[in-house]
């Protein structure tokens, strides 16, 4: 995984971030902080280039977002495709979550962010 330039004005802003998260965000933050989600350690507002990730998992280079309702409009979506692409393109897999589903079904959450979890880690380097 190459290392990236993070902007400091973005590591300012991820840490602001932490301190505001949302309803949602803080829910998901609960079940993967430590001891973590079947011991995966994530970090939260975490920056990755030039973007902020919701969490990020290192070891397995795995983002998980939570989107709101301002990610469903097509300005969201667009900008929300570029940022999926550029980090894909460094290697990262990114899943996506409304912050309905997280609020109403938690266990389905943790349940696929486990299983792409597996597969980065079945996956060869």
């Amino acid at each position: 995984m190459p290392h990236e330039i993070v902007p400091p004005r973005n590591r300012r802003f991820a840490k602001a971030m932490r301190q505001d998260m949302t309803r949602a965000e803080l829910r998901l933050w609960q079940r993967l902080r430590k001891p973590g989600l079947e011991g995966l350690r994530f970090r939260r507002q975490t920056p990755i280039g030039p973007y902020i990730v919701d969490f990020f998992c290192p070891e397995r280079t795995l983002i998980v977002e939570v989107d709101g309702d301002q990610h469903g409009f097509e300005r969201g979506e667009v900008r929300d495709l570029r940022r999926d692409v550029w980090l894909s393109e460094r290697g990262y897999r990114v899943l996506r979550f409304w912050n309905l589903d997280v609020m109403t079904n938690l266990d389905g959450v943790c349940d696929t962010i486990l299983a792409a979890a597996a597969e980065r880690h079945d996956q060869p380097e």
